[in-house]
């Protein structure tokens, strides 16, 4: 029997035999050097970083590149911690997908330890210590769009963050007002350099973290919690930065499948677990093989030489380019299409939906919307990219990705996956923003999705979203098979920039929406012949 824990690393044969690579290095030296001197911590303890991050790291110390780990903090999901840290010693268990159904195997051990960032917590005076030491070089996130938002629907601040501002750096909540408290802390000890790393899929993530950073800082600097010399520290980039970076690789749920199939070979307690907040999380992580991140090589106390670990170091436009090329074109506005029309046609993976035609179809419609707005990085062809995604990707199905996960928190991944597009259309003179057709039906079908029904007029659920409580009570009243019973409904939500990144009324979009919208209420199966209209239309 196989168990993922630092004493069962040591029955090295039965690992070896299982086809399971472990760690080259000494995990428990490892660890005690990192504890002493640390020089990574990362929020967000969920799959992306396991996945991907820790397991780049453990690259480098494979390598003798570098000899110290990661230290993972949560500042949401606090029974990730419980769950999949503490009882495995902080190690995971990698399963790279191959489209062929192999798996490569890994124990990543990379992380040296495992914390509630939790102001009222036991954790968080280490937390507070980390960012003293000045040993530590950056702090990374990867805390999803929601995780930087500061308002709500209407703009109003929240009251976590109302709150947070009010009681100072003693008493942080908020992700924002926990980043700011520690830095703060980094100041008063000395104000050694950091980077600050955001690693989400937001468009232009450095800008949005320095922004959540700089909103709580002031506002405890009004009040009169912090000095004016901790803005003017923080307004020093050559004491704080905030990079900009492009991360790529899909990390769906933990699925069954591979549970089992590691399970067969032997290895105990891989068992998938929800937390309170609907995570699903296991002590292994299943990802495709593809993944790329480009950073802006901005760290002012140094870094790991992620490089070696296929990491791009480049500058600030060149990051923006290959963000805006794969947030805002060649892979998450497919996503996010094949996630509300998955969910409305029955869908449960989304390699089957790249088999149906009609679907197919549509993400490559909306793709060639994209491209004419998209600045080539250099680094990464958008052509090839978009290639990549739908002929490999996106069509792999050892991959065990759905559409009901990626539909999580579509409100606050729009105005970042399709805002950015609009946006620049209307800044051309040679482009015409209401000519976008299956763009706008993306978002008919959103809001179709939003009612809870799906096409064969079954209850359906809606993904957790901040914003579905207020957006449903916006439709409330309009009912599938009547499609009169739409009449103003749409307005407040068309017209929003902050969903959209402009209002789509404005931008020749919003009636067009409208008409999709309303064609998907006649009846079950009007979604459907709604897509298969718009694709004979005007193909």
């Amino acid at each position: 029997m196989l168990h993922l824990n630092i004493q069962g690393l040591k029955d090295r044969s039965a690992w070896e035999a299982a086809g399971i690579a472990l760690p080259r290095y000494d995990v428990e030296a490892m660890k005690a050097r990192t504890l002493q001197r640390p020089s990574w911590v990362h929020f967000g303890a969920g799959n992306i970083f396991r996945g991907f991050l820790a397991a780049a790291q453990q690259t480098l110390l494979n390598a003798g590149v570098t000899d110290t780990g990661i230290l993972a903090a949560e500042s949401f999901d606090f029974q990730i911690i419980d769950k999949v840290y503490e009882p495995y010693d902080e190690l995971s268990l990698l399963v790279r997908m191959h489209a062929d159904g192999s798996y490569d195997k890994e124990v990543v051990a990379s992380v040296a330890g495992g914390y509630k960032a939790d102001c009222a917590g036991p954790d968080w005076a280490r937390l507070v210590q980390v960012f003293q030491d000045p040993s530590l070089q950056l702090a990374s996130f990867t805390i999803t769009e929601k995780g930087y938002a500061l308002t709500d629907l209407a703009g109003e601040t929240l009251p976590a963050a109302r709150q947070d501002f009010a009681a100072g750096p003693d008493a942080p909540r908020h992700t924002m007002s926990i980043a700011a408290a520690l830095l703060y802390r980094r100041f008063q000890a000395g104000g050694h350099p950091i980077a600050m790393v955001s690693m989400d899929n937001c468009a232009q993530n450095g800008k949005k973290l320095r922004e959540g950073v700089f909103a709580a800082a002031e506002a405890w600097e009004r009040a009169g919690l912090v000095p004016a010399a901790f803005l003017a520290w923080l307004s020093d980039e050559k004491k704080v930065t905030f990079p900009w970076s492009m991360i790529d690789k899909i990390t769906p749920h933990p699925s069954e499948q591979v549970k089992k199939a590691l399970e067969d070979l032997g290895l105990q307690d891989m068992t998938i677990s929800r937390t309170n907040t609907g995570t699903l999380i296991a002590p292994f992580v299943n990802a495709e093989t593809t993944e790329y991140l480009v950073l802006e090589d901005a760290f002012p106390n140094g870094r790991p030489p992620l490089e070696r670990a296929g990491v791009y170091f480049t500058d600030r436009a060149t990051v923006e380019k290959a963000e805006k090329m794969k947030v805002g074109t060649c892979l998450n506005p497919l996503h996010t299409a094949l996630a509300v029309y998955g969910c409305l046609l029955g869908y449960t993976t989304i390699a089957a939906e790249m088999a149906d035609p009609d679907l197919r179809a549509l993400v490559e419609h909306i793709a060639a919307e994209g491209l004419p707005v998209v600045e080539d990085p250099g680094l990464l062809s958008p052509r090839k990219f978009i290639d990549e995604v739908l002929h490999q990707r996106f069509p792999n199905p050892a991959i065990p990705d759905t559409p009901q996960r990626i539909a999580a928190d579509t409100s606050q991944k729009l105005p970042v996956r399709y805002g950015g597009t609009l946006q620049r259309y209307t800044q051309r003179t040679d482009l015409a923003v209401s000519a976008l057709e299956y763009i706008p039906l993306v978002f008919a079908g959103w809001c179709r999705y939003l009612l809870g029904v799906d096409d064969a007029l079954r209850e359906m659920p809606v993904s957790p979203d901040p914003m579905a409580p207020a957006l449903q009570a916006l439709l409330a009243g309009v009912k599938v098979g009547t499609p009169e019973t739409c009449t103003d409904q749409l307005r407040p939500i068309l017209s929003n920039a902050a969903i959209f990144g402009v209002d789509l009324y404005q931008a020749g979009l919003g009636e067009k929406t409208e008409a999709a919208f309303r064609a998907m209420l006649a009846g079950p199966g009007a979604v459907r012949t709604t897509l298969r209209r718009y694709l004979s239309e005007r193909a």
